[in-house]
């Protein structure tokens, strides 16, 4: 006997348990040392100020099918998800949270503001993350990546200093005790 289909599409019963079974599965997860063309793109990352917006979603959109194109043709392919642009939205959100508190977050010190941001993050972040996996994007999740993380901190540090040392950007005063 046949199954009866639906007669409207409900990606509530479809695509959250496929998208679930990939990353579990860790079926987007690149190998170095695979053999063959490469093809990796970094996902520009979007801020951890809330949530996905339409405008990412037509960027991620546009970069997932350009990966799964490159990976059904044979390319070992990495689409590196990651937050954020170097801290500064986040830093942003955290200074008005803070000064919602009461708290200048100047007589914080670096360190206390560093973990605030980062206690915003898991919270922001999180809602992020599980709205890129519940679309199924093909991200390789093992190796996802905040700029606020201490390796890409002092990439980041050292990138821009370089820059500003160069002439070829100038120093925010908003932001000089930082």
């Amino acid at each position: 006997m046949p199954r009866e289909l639906a007669k409207a599409y409900d990606p509530k019963l479809i695509e959250s348990r496929w998208a679930t079974c990939w990353v579990q599965n860790q079926l987007f997860k690149a190998d170095a040392s695979a053999p063959g063309p490469v093809f990796s793109i970094v996902i520009p990352p979007p801020n951890v100020t809330g949530m996905l917006h339409i405008g990412h979603m037509l960027n991620h959109t546009e970069i997932d099918v350009l990966t799964r194109w490159h990976r059904m043709r044979g390319y070992n392919t990495l689409y590196l998800p990651g937050t954020d642009h170097a801290g500064i939205s986040t830093q942003r959100v955290v200074v008005r949270q803070l000064a919602d508190e009461g708290i200048n977050y100047r007589d914080l010190g670096r360190e206390e503001f560093v973990k605030r941001a980062w206690k915003w993050k898991e919270q922001s972040g999180g809602t992020i993350q599980r709205q890129m996996k519940q679309i199924g994007e093909s991200c390789d999740w093992s190796r996802e990546r905040f700029t606020l993380s201490p390796e890409l901190s002092r990439v980041v540090r050292e990138v821009f200093v370089r820059l500003y040392e160069q002439g070829l950007i100038y120093r925010d005063k908003r932001i000089e005790n930082w």
